[in-house]
């Protein structure tokens, strides 16, 4: 497995949560995290019905683009009543044309529940997978799965997307109301991060 030297990293992405996240994660290691953003990158076509197939399109797009070492997060939501969706189209069910409206895709996913008689405990699980790409095409993947329910009313104002809605087995409080620090220690990205830093950075 190739080790992480450069001091500089593409997030391969532009959502400003995930860069909170990542960032916080990887300061204690050194390193200075940039945006897709920071580079005028735009977002390349996701074409593939896998979290790693979407996840490697992103990666390899800006280490090509930057000629840096790039980790892109492919993540999302998979309800099992619902046959795994959103799944790898979590963010497209919060597209409005205008943005995303992630309390809208929340409430889709309830209003589906119920409209199927889903019985409870509705389970859900939070996928994440990070691909690491170089600029002459090397990459490595490491993957993050963490399971719970799906609940209602929303709960929480805190962490992003889906967090709200989703209470982690064993766990008293959705990801929406769960202190930072707390989910960054269990999350399915801290879970898939743990194995890019066992893999990439010790």
């Amino acid at each position: 497995m190739r080790k992480l030297t450069d001091t500089t990293l593409v997030l391969a992405s532009h959502n400003a949560g995930k860069l909170r996240e990542i960032s916080a994660l990887l300061e204690p290691f050194g390193k200075t995290v940039k945006s897709a953003g920071d580079f005028g990158l735009d977002e390349p076509e996701e074409t593939e019905d896998s979290f790693a197939g979407n996840a490697r399109i992103k990666a390899h797009y800006a280490a090509k683009k930057t000629g840096l070492p790039a980790l892109s997060d492919d993540s999302g939501i998979t309800v099992d009543a619902l046959g795994g969706a959103p799944g790898v189209y979590t963010a497209d069910w919060a597209e409005t044309g205008q943005g995303r409206d992630f309390v809208m895709a929340m409430t889709r996913v309830w209003n589906e529940l119920e409209a199927a008689g889903a019985p409870t405990p509705r389970s859900a699980a939070f996928h994440c997978t990070l691909c690491l790409a170089w600029p002459d095409g090397h990459d490595e993947l490491f993957e993050g799965i963490v399971r719970g329910q799906v609940v209602w009313p929303m709960r929480g104002d805190r962490g992003f997307g889906f967090d709200p809605v989703f209470l982690p087995d064993g766990e008293r409080e959705t990801f929406g109301e769960m202190d930072p620090e707390m989910k960054h220690r269990m999350s399915h990205r801290a879970m898939a991060f743990g194995k890019f830093v066992a893999g990439s950075l010790d």
